[in-house]
């Protein structure tokens, strides 16, 4: 069917996620879309109190209508920090501030706590997307003006996307994370083996040091996840929170506690055990031959631990399940010398007045040739002793 080349539509904006029934706006998703722009786990954002007014994250999702059917839909919050983003503006911000501009609140198009890439305007099938997502553009454009704030995010989003908003104005950003990729690797050692030397040596000696000291790993997917087992991995969430001096305690116990009814088909569960003993865990979500990492914590820590369960046992469940891809999540550079190479992230910037924009521009302009050089250095210099191809973060 060819897609619908002009529309009739209709904008409404909905301050929360529940005012559109869950079958409307789970239609829009693709197989590919990441499992963060689901209604549920958007629902269990806002239900437990996680994402909402009171921790900088008021939704006001962007919802479009042709005659009644919805057609498109963007993800958005009004927020009045630049927290839990991971599209650093501070600076932005600061600078602001001191040519006498109000930077908050402003506009995040985008999933909360979340430094995944993915599709941000949402488009039904049968229909223009290119179309849609202009429109969706230019009505955030027009809710940054009629309500006076300084700017739009949208944050990690598809290259589409970025392009489509260039064109209406928004400044382009580039930034990178390291993704593991699947080469059809038969197991881990066969993963290792493609690894240099010294890398494959190291990694060796990290694995060894578990069963050093007592500690077996056990992976659950989904319904293999007793449902016991989510007020742990909430513990082992706040255990992170509790040893940074800048963590911020988002997720509530009830996020677990919904992700467990109403998310589980998604979540897959590293725990480390000392006999019966739980001492490590992390949250991954996967879906459509994709493994996300998200919230790690350990309640003893041991050597080689965090290694261990963040990247090890998620890569070898990779592998045995044919999974493509491994997004553990922002920074490290230690991932890469883990075989995780660097993948380039976007995300588009409206910016409200002109001369904050025009020195942003200028930032971001020497910003993007330093990430593309970096990127470039660190397939270059890949820990694989034939460089794999690029991480194609599109199709997330």
């Amino acid at each position: 069917m060819a897609a619908r080349t002009s529309i009739n539509p209709e904008i409404v904006i909905i301050d929360r996620i529940a005012d559109v029934p869950r079958e409307e706006w789970n239609a829009l998703l693709t197989d590919d879309d990441s499992p963060f722009v689901d209604w549920d786990w958007l629902f269990a954002m806002e239900e437990s109190g996680s994402a909402v007014r009171k921790t900088g994250w008021k939704p006001c999702h962007v919802t479009i209508r042709d005659n009644q059917r919805l057609i498109g839909a963007c993800p958005l919050y009004l927020k009045s920090n630049s927290m839990g983003e991971f599209v650093f503006d501070h600076g932005w911000a600061e600078g602001a501030e001191r040519a006498g501009l109000s930077y908050y609140p402003k506009l995040m198009a985008g999933v909360p706590f979340t430094p995944h890439t993915g599709r941000r305007l949402l488009t039904a099938a049968g229909t223009n997307r290119s179309a849609i997502i202009a429109t969706l553009g230019r009505a955030l454009i027009a809710l940054c003006s009629e309500n006076q704030l300084s700017s739009v995010h949208v944050n990690f989003c598809a290259e589409d996307e970025a392009e489509a908003l260039a064109e209406i104005g928004f400044l382009g950003r580039l930034g990178y994370q390291y993704h593991w990729q699947n080469q059809s690797f038969a197991s881990f050692d066969d993963y290792l083996l493609q690894l240099k030397h010294k890398r494959r040596a190291a990694i060796r000696h990290e694995r060894a040091a578990l069963n050093e000291q007592g500690v077996t790993i056990r992976i659950q997917h989904a319904d293999e996840i007793p449902d016991d087992m989510f007020r742990p991995m909430f513990e082992l969430y706040r255990s992170t929170i509790d040893k940074l001096y800048w963590g911020r305690q988002y997720l509530t116990p009830k996020f677990f506690e919904l992700a467990r009814q109403i998310f589980k088909r998604h979540i897959t569960f590293v725990g480390a055990w000392r006999g019966s003993e739980l001492v490590a865990g992390t949250f991954n979500l996967q879906k459509a031959g994709v493994m996300y990492g998200r919230y790690w914590g350990c309640f003893q820590d041991l050597r080689f631990l965090h290694f261990n369960v963040c990247y090890y046992a998620s890569i070898e469940h990779c592998i045995a399940h044919g999974l493509k891809r491994f997004e553990p999540g922002a920074g490290g550079e230690y991932k890469w010398l883990r075989g995780f190479n660097p993948a380039l992230t976007r995300s588009a910037h409206y910016i409200a007045h002109g001369g904050l924009r025009e020195a942003i521009a200028r930032f971001l302009d020497r910003e993007r040739r330093e990430v593309e050089a970096w990127i470039a250095l660190g397939n270059d210099k890949s820990q694989f002793r034939q460089p794999p191809p690029p991480s194609n973060v599109e199709q997330a």
